[in-house]
Parts: structure tokens; sequence; C-alpha cells
């Protein structure tokens, strides 16, 4: 059975988020919100937990997991990050968006594309995200919390709460965040390419 934490949008309480944070450190599966939707969350070195991810959003070895990390200077832990690609990030960030780079070999394989070795990054413009991340030290593996067979993500935490408390170990209730995934912005090539039209306002790309 899934804990659950109310924690407040704006000001979140530090002895929820160090209880959220033990709970990812102790190979926990957790449920959060972001500026764009409720995302999946979990510790980046945990298999186990992204296995679990994997069960509940029914992907495959091609699907991009995302790390969210608390800023640009993170990023480039992660990521290989070129000059205008860090220009073109540091406009867009914080916010709904997710890039798609080439890895660093700091990232485990299982993360990458198999293929490309690509991983996706982002800075989300949240308050509970920044607290949480803060307190991790590291970034964390992430999903958008989108129901096998739907369009949209979740937005109710108690509906989450209900459909998802015997599959995770915490649901973060943040009110309402939205439906809408991240628009994903794809950096490997030479110019940026959209691969997701989300949230985030992309018409200067276009």
């Amino acid at each position: 059975m899934a804990q659950f934490f109310e924690i407040h949008p704006d000001n979140p309480q530090r002895r929820l988020i160090q209880q959220a944070v033990s709970i990812i450190d102790a190979g926990g599966l957790v449920i959060y919100p972001t500026d764009s939707s409720y995302a999946l969350g979990c510790h980046i070195g945990d298999k186990t937990a992204m296995e679990r991810i994997q069960r509940i959003r029914r992907t495959d070895s091609k699907h991009h997991f995302t790390l969210v990390c608390s800023d640009l200077s993170e990023i480039g832990t992660y990521a290989k990050v070129s000059n205008s690609d860090y220009r073109l990030m540091k406009n867009l960030t914080p916010g709904p968006y997710t890039f798609l780079l080439k890895a660093t070999s700091v990232v485990p394989r299982r993360l990458m594309n198999p293929k490309r070795k690509t991983i996706g990054v982002r800075v989300p413009a949240n308050s509970i995200v920044h607290d949480l991340l803060l307190e991790l030290g590291q970034p964390i593996m992430s999903s958008t919390l989108i129901p096998p067979g739907a369009t949209e993500a979740m937005d109710d935490a108690f509906e989450i709460r209900e459909l998802y408390e015997h599959e995770v170990d915490l649901v973060i209730d943040g009110g309402f965040c939205g439906v809408d995934p991240t628009t994903v912005i794809s950096l490997i090539d030479e110019f940026p390419e959209i691969r997701r039209h989300g949230r985030g306002d992309v018409s200067f790309l276009e």
C-alpha cells in the first residue's frame, strides 16, 4: 500500500520532502507532480524500480527515460551539451521541456536509447520537484504518468492513489498540475527537432 503525502505546491514541507527522498533512496517508486503533469520517479541507479515503471507504462526498450535535474549544470554531468544547446536550454529552463541529448558515460546503459545512446533531460519549474532534487542530490529517473491506452496524463492525486496504490510506494499530492506532457526537443543532430508537442511553446522553432 502506497503512502500518500499532501505537499504544499509553493511551500513544500521539509519533513515530508525528507521522507519522500528516504523512500526514493531505499529503492521506492514514487508518483510526483511536475510543471506539466504527474510523473513516475525513482533513483537513477535502481534497475528494479525502472522495471516497475516499464510495467506500469507498458513501454519497450526503446522508451526514452528522462533524468529530471535541478539545473543546467547538473544536466552537463549526464548529457553532452554543446554551446548552442546550452543557450537554447538556458532560455527554456526551468520549464515544461524535455531535451534529447547524447548521454555521457555516467548514465547507466539501460537508461539510454539502445541505438543512439541518448537520454532525455529536463529541469521542471515546480517547487516540490526542486526541493526533492536538492535533498536527493542527484537527478530523478522519470517517466510521465500516462496510463496504458490513454492519451493524457492523470491530474487528480486521489484518483492516482486509487489506481496505483498497490504498484508504487508513494503518491505525492501537489495539487493540479495539468495533463499535458512536456514538449520534447531533440538536440541530437545539428538542428533542434521537435519530437513531441506538449505544454512548452515551440513556435520560435517552427
